[in-house]
């Protein structure tokens, strides 16, 4: 699962790991028996991976796989000091926000492209996580946003449900709809939520959040500022959504499961914790993202993975990297119970089977197209604080938003300047 932060977790700059070096040693004798580590973040893929590696070693009975779980809270630490002292896990989880740091001070190596066929991928998930031109994780899964409703409320209101059809226009006709402020309930949520929100509006308004060379901030140009403005619109001046200070007491997940939300813009990876919710879950349906004034955009993250650089046993950690990334593997995955939507369309027919009652299918593959990578620099940790920092301004209506998204354009510049 991902947090609702992207910050959270992020690696740092660290002169340590930068002084980790390169160097990577010469693969063992491959009639010996080697034994190499995993490690991932999510108990829910446990069950799932450990199917994957079992199906592994049977093709390779000469490699032996430990998996290791580390919660994501914990997770980015321990690989940090893992790196630093040396006794990282052969093969790890990555994803598009830390790879650049990991792959500009070479502690992950990159992929050998000639040996796998990546074809089959989503292209916003193999772009999110090149750096240099160089693939540096094999593919696994897809995260897609879309827009999560509440049907119950659609019925009740006389509205009808959200198509992939529906413009900006539509879905705030439909949230002043069915807000209905004497019942406490309300059409839309306007989460402060980078990847699940407001950059999504910013891309299908035709802005951006740093330019393609990576030199510049997005923040202070009139597209970026009006994406913003739609959100804090909808929770300032329309009063379609709660409170800044109401959804800051609550995360929207919370809200949205409470029955009195019409609408909020979510991952795909919320089914699972909807579904678990027998009293709101079966009332919830999934649709694409409404077109923006520009075009249709949608923020498409994903979780590779990547080869510790300084593993002893760096072609077998490179080959079970790989299976990790064939079909077979990913079609284990996505049937042990929809833990993960497999990155590979081919793979995922097992993880739509698990949310019979979810327009999943229908919304990921009009989704997919129009998949636009997190934006990321080297050190976007240091953006992403200012952002977080200063945007509950605008959130809150304490400054406008148009002053508010200068102000981060003018610190986050001076950042990318230093990298």
């Amino acid at each position: 699962m991902r947090l609702r932060s992207s910050l959270a977790g992020l690696l740092t700059l660290s002169a340590v790991i930068t002084a980790c070096g390169s160097t990577t040693p010469e693969a063992g004798d491959k009639s010996e028996k080697v034994a190499i580590s995993y490690a991932i973040w999510d108990k829910n893929n446990q069950p799932g991976l450990q199917q994957v590696i079992d199906s592994f070693q049977k093709k390779h009975p000469n490699i032996s796989v430990k998996l290791e779980l580390t919660p994501w809270d914990q997770y980015w630490t321990k690989l940090q000091t893992a790196v630093t002292g040396g006794a990282a896990a052969d093969v790890f989880w990555m994803n598009p926000l830390n790879l650049p740091l990991y792959a500009k001070n070479n502690v992950i190596a990159p992929v050998d492209e000639s040996k796998i066929d990546i074809s089959g991928f989503p292209k916003a998930v193999t772009d999110g996580h090149r750096f240099g031109g160089k693939l540096y994780g094999t593919p696994m899964d897809v995260s897609v946003i879309g827009l999560w409703y509440n049907k119950e409320l659609f019925d009740q209101g006389g509205v009808k449900y959200p198509t992939a059809d529906w413009t900006w226009d539509d879905l705030k006709a439909a949230a002043k709809k069915l807000t209905v402020p004497d019942k406490k309930q309300y059409g839309l949520l306007s989460t402060m939520w980078d990847q699940g929100v407001f950059y999504n509006t910013v891309f299908q308004n035709g802005g951006y959040i740093i330019s393609p060379d990576g030199k510049k901030s997005g923040y202070d140009d009139p597209a970026t500022i009006k994406g913003l403005e739609f959100w804090t619109d909808i929770v300032n001046k329309d009063k379609y959504s709660p409170s800044a200070q109401a959804m800051s007491d609550s995360d929207g997940i919370t809200l949205f499961l409470s029955g009195k939300m019409a609408m909020t813009f979510g991952g795909s990876w919320f089914a699972a914790l909807y579904k678990a919710n027998t009293e709101t879950g079966p009332k919830v349906d999934f649709a694409p993202l409404p077109k923006g004034p520009v075009k249709n955009a949608a923020v498409i993250m994903g979780i590779t993975n990547s080869v510790w650089a300084k593993s002893e046993h760096p072609e077998e950690s490179a080959e079970f990297a790989r299976y990790l990334a064939s079909e077979e593997a990913l079609k284990i995955l996505s049937d042990s119970g929809g833990a993960s939507l497999p990155a590979l369309t081919s793979a995922q027919d097992g993880y739509y089977k698990a949310f019979p009652g979810y327009h999943l299918k229908e919304t990921i593959d009009a989704s997919l197209p129009n998949g636009v990578p997190f934006p990321v620099s080297l050190n976007t940790a240091k953006w992403l604080a200012v952002q977080e920092k200063l945007l509950p301004e605008a959130w809150s209506g304490k400054r406008p938003t148009a002053d508010v998204a200068k102000d981060i354009a003018v610190q986050m510049n001076e950042i990318l300047a230093k990298e």
